[in-house]
């Protein structure tokens, strides 16, 4: 893992404790999937879903692999997804560069396909937009991770999930083009990065 991702990593679990108590008791429901699925040594399929599939979901697919790496738990795959297609947002793209991500694209589409990289002897995350139920995303034994109220409502059967969450987290979009757009931004992926990294400190 790249020392600058390692080091991001290691300096917010000594901010487990600004996790309200009602927040980590929400959380801890993924650790206890996670948990299931490990202990009966099955793949863990974890599903990132917001609106747009833009900025949040990927900041929740790309942290929860990095997560698993550090914590050093197997067999787990991250995905995310959307109730519509748009784009993944360079905003969400930049934030995630100044932590010390890689990220590299594959073509120049309007909806372009990257390659985000944490390290470079692992293969990296795939991320571009897509609807939840694409066929790159898993279509049975997962958990689908709601992170925005929108899709929280507007998804209300997903079909194949074994556990379905509410984490919701406010839209950094609102600040797009303003002067706290890139603040906004990294605070929101601080925000998912702190608490994917607390999930996984609860797995075994």
């Amino acid at each position: 893992m790249y020392a600058s991702i390692k080091n991001y990593c290691t300096e917010l679990l000594k901010e487990f404790s600004t996790i309200s108590p009602e927040r980590k008791l929400l959380l801890e429901k993924i650790a206890v999937y996670i948990n299931s699925k490990s202990s009966a040594h099955k793949p863990v399929n974890l599903v990132y879903i917001c609106t747009h599939n833009s900025r949040r979901s990927h900041f929740g697919q790309i942290w929860a692999k990095v997560a698993s790496e550090y914590y050093n738990i197997p067999n787990m795959h991250t995905f995310s997804g959307g109730t519509e297609a748009t784009a993944f947002n360079i905003h969400a793209i930049n934030a995630l560069k100044r932590v010390g991500f890689n990220i590299r694209p594959v073509n120049i589409e309007k909806n372009a396909l990257y390659h985000v990289f944490y390290d470079d002897q692992q293969t990296p995350v795939e991320c571009f937009s897509k609807v939840y139920d694409d066929p790159k995303n898993p279509q049975s034994e997962f958990a689908a991770i709601m992170t925005c109220g929108d899709a929280e409502e507007n998804c209300p059967f997903i079909p194949g999930v074994e556990l379905r969450i509410g984490t919701t987290y406010d839209d950094p979009k609102v600040f797009d083009n303003t002067p706290w757009q890139d603040e906004k931004y990294d605070e929101r992926c601080r925000q998912i990065a702190l608490e994917t990294l607390y999930v996984f400190s609860k797995t075994k």
